[in-house]
């Protein structure tokens, strides 16, 4: 009798100490090797439109939380394979992260007027809908492939910086889709935005709202840090768009009582697109960790104290 009962203690123990270090794979580095591979997801007009896949070698887990990364560049330039994309994305591999960073359709590419104050707002918005289409057929792809690649398609995190930011905002907050999985239609997990804004908060309800964590600075002249127009464009120009950025976001979750995490740096323009890759990894890997992975999110405000950067656009209290 006392045997059992100590193998059953035995038991009780491994069982702990699985559950413990399973718990740790995401907020730890698992490996220092991962095997990268380029998949085309969709060819549109003869244009093949691939990404990267970032997988931990000799892992052995069939359903792991998948981070798709949407780079910026003003819907005219970018690419997937930076050299900061590509560090950040191995990186979150080694933590047990199945990580992909994607090409999408540049539409604004050799446009004389960009996606800048000339360029009509009937324009922004096709771009935008082109590269929220591009994701989600990302998604279709990375979805129909989840054996291969063994994820879980219900654990899917969304990233963005600076174009992409507002296109995964845009794409998170969306209808679910169907992708022909017997669990039916599927949202994404969370989103994480770097320096990133949507044209229209009504998309945002408590059954649209995903866990968010957004980065941004208050002196942003490109992106705004709370509503105004897009890049600051006139009231006459033919791009004025007003634009919903992070702080309003939060404001909205904060009401919806959704969680959220709003991470400021007072005076921060906008290389706030790039910089959370490197200087905020550890802040992106508890948020994906607390938020996404263990359904334990909250109203969370982080303030980076700086130096007002252009003294037209307006400061707010707590920075002060």
């Amino acid at each position: 009798m006392k045997k059992k009962a100590v193998f059953i203690f035995i038991i009780f123990i491994f069982t702990e100490y699985a559950a413990v270090n399973a718990q740790k794979r995401y907020l730890h580095p698992v490996t220092n090797q991962i095997d990268t591979e380029t998949h085309t997801y969709i060819i549109k007009n003869g244009e093949k439109l691939d990404m990267d896949i970032y997988l931990p070698v000799d892992d052995e887990k069939t359903d792991r939380p998948l981070l798709l990364f949407v780079h910026g560049g003003g819907f005219q330039s970018g690419k997937r394979n930076s050299e900061g994309i590509v560090n950040f994305c191995n990186r979150m591999a080694c933590y047990g992260y199945i990580t992909a960073s994607m090409t999408y359709r540049l539409t604004r590419k050799d446009q004389p007027e960009a996606f800048e104050c000339n360029c009509p707002v009937s324009e922004k918005m096709k771009t935008f809908d082109a590269a929220v289409e591009d994701i989600q057929d990302a998604t279709f792809y990375l979805i129909q492939n989840y054996e291969y690649l063994g994820i879980d398609p219900n654990k899917i995190i969304l990233a963005g910086s600076s174009a992409g930011a507002e296109v995964v905002l845009i794409t998170a907050y969306s209808p679910p889709v169907c992708y022909d999985l017997p669990s039916g239609p599927v949202s994404y997990a969370g989103v994480i935005s770097m320096a990133g804004a949507i044209p229209d908060t009504s998309i945002i309800y408590s059954e649209s709202a995903v866990p968010s964590l957004f980065f941004h600075g208050t002196d942003d002249n490109l992106v705004p840090y709370a509503s105004a127009p897009h890049h600051y464009c006139e009231k006459n120009q033919p791009g004025f768009l007003i634009l919903h950025g992070s702080q309003t976001l939060a404001n909205k979750f904060q009401t919806l009582e959704v969680p959220y995490w709003l991470h400021t740096t007072c005076g921060g323009g906008h290389e706030l697109a790039g910089r959370p890759m490197v200087d905020y990894f550890n802040e992106i890997i508890d948020f994906c960790y607390t938020f996404v992975l263990n359904n334990q999110g909250e109203f969370r405000h982080t303030i980076i104290k700086g130096k007002e950067q252009n003294p037209k656009y307006k400061q707010f209290n707590f920075c002060e």
